[in-house]
């Protein structure tokens, strides 16, 4: 149970970082992305914060076995840069830049009861089953 209530508590901190830095805005994102017109350097600033907390802690956090609960510690194995990969990134650039949301901040602005947002997470639910689907063959 302990494991499922602070994978809860972490989202909601994490959900509530995206609030506090505006980052459920779809028009945030893409004025960050928007270099040649009224650019939102916003994001830099978020990402800052982000690896200022995670480059100093990750090298420790590899040598762990077990996570701080005492489970398996579960990190990625493939080191490869592959079709897979290219292709993953790329959907997920071109998704993040038409709609200025990617799965974080369209789950936290659920909240907010907007058929868009519920329609895009439930495409994205269906993208997400249908690559696993097709992966598997």
């Amino acid at each position: 149970m302990l494991p499922t209530i602070s994978s809860f508590a972490l989202g909601l901190l994490f959900g509530l970082g995206l609030s506090i830095s505006e980052m459920t805005d779809p028009a945030r994102v893409i004025g960050f992305l928007d270099i040649a017109g009224r650019w939102d350097p916003t994001l830099i600033y978020v990402m800052g914060g982000a690896l200022a907390v995670t480059l100093p802690l990750f090298p420790s956090i590899q040598k762990r076995q077990k996570t701080l609960l005492g489970e398996a510690l579960q990190l990625p194995s493939q080191t490869r840069i592959d079709a897979n990969l290219i292709n993953g990134a790329a959907l997920f650039g071109v998704g993040w830049g038409l709609a200025g949301l990617c799965p974080g901040p369209a789950l936290a602005n659920l909240a907010s009861a907007s058929p868009g947002i519920a329609l895009f997470v439930l495409a994205m639910i269906a993208g997400q089953w249908l690559a696993i689907r097709f992966s598997s063959r």
